[in-house]
């Protein structure tokens, strides 16, 4: 077994601290990641905080992985000792079923194995994140990174950039379509570069006049304020495709009815309540309300070398490991642009 240092959370209430804890030892298609900087996620603050239920606590949350491979496997066959690699939501799957046999690991029909807080294959312990010093994965699972990049602002592609990436790929947006995104946060911001780099007519769908400025500097091409009910008569009917990105309780309405006719919104946000929608507003006008999750790992390294082909990289405040407390705490305020990602250098100086 592999002693590894990381930061969890003990129980729902407790700030996260400190946490040494034991890896599985490298086999032979396995791949040991010495991990160099984790993204924070909104799903990280909600499972520490066991607001979804499930937590198994301890809790190392972190699936936004970006690190140097230190020691592979016998029969790892795609993967070095020294080259940068990534890990994102998953580290395992069935491999067996319809849908991983297809490549969407992600819709695993018997679930996917996360990368933190799932059973671990053979032992007795949760799966733990991104949140240590250190992971070891199947070589299946990991992913190739260029490493002439900020590999900080890499590290949130792992997972705000790939659950952007697999509906505007899936549903082949592209020129001349006209993509509206509710929300300019982790996952709105990385919607609208994507795209605009694959495109399309990019229009940010914010309560707030004042990220208008952000959303142009991002690529957007329009900016409408949803409560100027004059500004949204403007966009009635005007867009093929909706990415909300929202998990507060929004009117699937309003959005819905400023889709054309065939339009789709695609909804990637889990607001705590049930959605109303009415009938009409998608039969009088043949439009569809869709959900998607993030890719599988074939799609999520074509999202990778996509995004270093064109340049785009996440809008970052990089932190230390001992802030994570307070990251939380500013991303429940909505104080952070747009994805905070932990340095794991700063793992070095703290000890449980």
């Amino acid at each position: 077994m592999l002693e590894t240092k990381g930061y969890a959370a003990f129980d729902p209430n407790s700030p996260l601290a400190p946490f040494n804890f034991q890896r599985r030892d490298v086999g032979p298609h396995d791949v040991l990641i010495e991990i160099m900087f984790c993204g924070v996620c909104h799903s990280d603050l909600h499972t520490a905080k066991g607001e979804w239920g499930g937590a198994m606590y301890p809790v190392v949350p972190g699936h936004e992985i970006v690190g140097r491979i230190v020691r592979v496997g016998d029969h790892v066959k795609n993967f070095r000792v020294g080259e940068i690699a990534g890990v994102g939501c998953m580290v395992d799957s069935c491999r067996t079923c319809s849908s991983c046999q297809d490549g969407l690991e992600q819709y695993c029909e018997k679930g996917f194995i996360g990368t933190y807080n799932s059973p671990e294959a053979g032992l007795d312990t949760p799966t733990y994140g991104g949140y240590s010093n250190q992971i070891v994965v199947a070589e299946e699972f990991v992913l190739h990174i260029q490493e002439n990049q900020d590999l900080a602002r890499v590290a949130p592609l792992l997972c705000a950039g790939i659950t952007t990436y697999s509906p505007l790929r899936h549903w082949n947006v592209g020129q001349g379509h006209k993509v509206g995104v509710v929300g300019l946060g982790g996952l709105g911001h990385m919607a609208v570069k994507l795209a605009a780099a694959m495109g399309a007519e990019v229009t940010v769908l914010s309560t707030s006049p004042n990220k208008e400025a952000d959303a142009q500097a991002l690529g957007a091409h329009k900016f409408v304020v949803t409560k100027d009910q004059e500004a949204l008569k403007q966009v009635r009917g005007y867009f093929d495709f909706i990415i909300n990105t929202v998990s507060a309780k929004v009117s699937l309405d309003m959005y819905a009815n400023l889709l054309r006719r065939d339009g789709t919104m695609i909804l990637l946000g889990v607001p705590p309540e049930a959605p109303e929608l009415h009938a009409a507003t998608l039969i009088f006008g043949r439009r569809r309300i869709a959900g998607s999750l993030i890719g599988g790992i074939a799609e999520t390294q074509e999202m990778l070398d996509f995004c270093a082909q064109h340049n785009i990289l996440s809008d970052i405040e990089v932190i230390n490991i001992n802030q994570i407390n307070t990251a939380y705490d500013r991303m429940l305020a909505g104080d952070v642009k747009y994805r905070f990602v932990i340095d794991m250098s700063s793992l070095e100086n703290t000890s449980a």
